[in-house]
């Protein structure tokens, strides 16, 4: 079962539509196709860049597209019942037992309130996670109704994720708008976030940096 046979799975487009549903209702930033499609892209790049091999690169774009159906169940601890559910899918798939815990435990550990980079796999997760900010996932389009997490995500008009040549560091490189949103206020929210994708980094034996409108902040 490959990335690709996955995305086309009509219960698991279904469950990605729900938990986005979901979302917008409580007001939350986009976390739909566009969102779990580029997490995915960015996990397999960390991980193909590094060396891994295919079905590996594989198995984490697949985890990449899944880590946030549990958003369909609560919004709270999101991590764990979309892993539970992830669990099911992929069993009922016929996935191996293996690659099955290698998804289950990178989809439990990618968010900041309770994640851990407790492997290689997640580590890759939480950082293709972590550095999808961009001013197309706000839905408000009434820029007087933004809270903090619109205006910070509005404020960013490029992301980007890169691994140096030498393969030593992680570099999310983000050139912010500052009519929108501050650097401090990008902090505030995502804090957490960046001390998690440092760990992850580390992980993966990189160090973390962020470089904010060509200024390094970590």
């Amino acid at each position: 079962m490959t990335y690709n046979e996955i995305k086309k799975n009509k219960a698991i487009k279904d469950y990605i539509t729900a938990a986005d549903a979901s979302l917008a209702a409580l007001g939350f930033t986009e976390h739909s196709f566009a969102h779990v499609t580029a997490v995915a892209q960015k996990a397999g790049y960390i991980l193909e860049t590094l060396g891994y091999d295919n079905r590996t690169v594989e198995l984490v774009k697949i985890a990449g597209y899944l880590h946030d159906i549990g958003n369909l169940v609560n919004r709270i601890e999101h991590s764990q019942s979309g892993a539970v559910m992830a669990f099911r899918i992929l069993d009922n798939l016929g996935f191996d037992s293996e690659e099955i815990a290698d998804i289950v435990t990178a989809i439990g550990n990618h968010d900041e309130g309770t994640g851990v980079p407790v492997s290689e796999f997640a580590a890759a997760l939480i950082l293709a996670d972590k550095s999808d900010v961009r001013r197309n996932r706000v839905r408000n389009i009434e820029e007087k109704n933004f809270d903090i997490h619109d205006r910070v995500n509005y404020s960013v008009t490029s992301a980007d994720l890169n691994i140096g040549e030498d393969k030593k560091a992680i570099t999310l490189t983000l050139a912010i708008d500052t009519k929108y949103g501050s650097v401090m206020d990008y902090f505030e929210i995502f804090m957490a976030r960046m001390l998690l994708c440092r760990k992850a980094a580390e992980k993966l034996g990189l160090q973390f940096k962020l470089v904010i409108n060509n200024q390094i902040l970590l």
